[in-house]
């Protein structure tokens, strides 16, 4: 049965949202402070984890983080804060979704379910099934990505990159120079037809900063705009969406 840990240090709530998700026959396991959570975590490898921002000894964003050191689990965050800043933070360092207290326990379940429509894969991003055919390493700029290795290099140099922010540059890099509307890249790397914008714009900015600048391209391409434009990789195409420079088309 698929496991979902549940982490709160409101009781109610977490008995809540137990009680909704045992109803979809979800295995629940809880905890109420951040060492806990990463104990059981750990222990028992949830396919997902609704995570509070704010919890005692250990507050949610720094969980989170400890999470993506050994854990692909999905991650949804809970905040009571509205700042759009928490919520971008929140998601730079690994969170896949966020919701603002106080939330329909109905939407929460929904949520789980947009995210588990996917087999997750492991810690390293590379749970493809064994006979699936991949497209040969390719070149781009000064990068390398192979899609079989789950592995962009850059002189022989592995760039760490998140399973979703590699499902990103995989996606772009295999057209480029082709516009891929946001809602196509939601579709494409998350599953759904719809989500928050805002997830994909903070994954983008995060692989703009990774991929850093290419040394062979350093003039910027009429028409670029926002973080990365010019000698970086991932363009901005105001009011449609992002592609891969066309200068890396072959």
């Amino acid at each position: 049965m698929t496991k979902i840990l549940v982490v709160d240090d409101e009781k109610k709530l977490v008995d809540l949202i137990k009680g909704y998700l045992e109803q979809e026959s979800y295995t629940v396991l809880t905890a109420f402070d951040g060492p806990s959570a990463l104990q059981l975590a750990h222990a028992a490898n949830p396919e997902l984890v609704v995570l509070d921002l704010m919890l005692p000894e250990l507050d949610g964003l720094e969980v989170c983080r400890r999470l993506r050191q050994f854990s692909d689990s999905y991650i949804i965050m809970l905040t009571a804060r509205a700042e759009e800043v928490d919520k971008i933070v929140g998601l730079s360092v690994g969170a896949d979704d966020y919701l603002t207290k106080p939330f329909s326990p109905r939407e929460l379940v929904a949520r789980i379910k947009a995210r588990l429509r996917r087999p997750r894969t492991g810690p390293t991003g590379s749970a493809e099934p064994a006979d699936e055919v991949f497209p040969p390493p390719r070149q781009v700029g000064d990068l390398v990505i192979d899609e079989a290795q789950h592995e962009v290099t850059r002189n022989g140099e592995a760039l760490a990159l998140t399973t979703r922010e590699f499902a990103l540059l995989a996606m772009l890099s295999r057209h480029p120079g082709r516009i891929f509307t946001r809602s196509q890249l939601l579709e494409g790397v998350w599953g759904m037809d719809y989500f928050d914008e805002h997830l994909l714009e903070v994954h983008i900015a995060n692989l703009r900063k990774k991929l850093g600048h290419n040394s062979n391209h350093n003039q910027a391409e009429p028409g670029a705009t926002g973080t990365g434009a010019g000698s970086g990789y991932i363009e901005t195409v105001r009011g449609l969406g992002y592609r891969l420079d066309k200068r890396y088309a072959q």
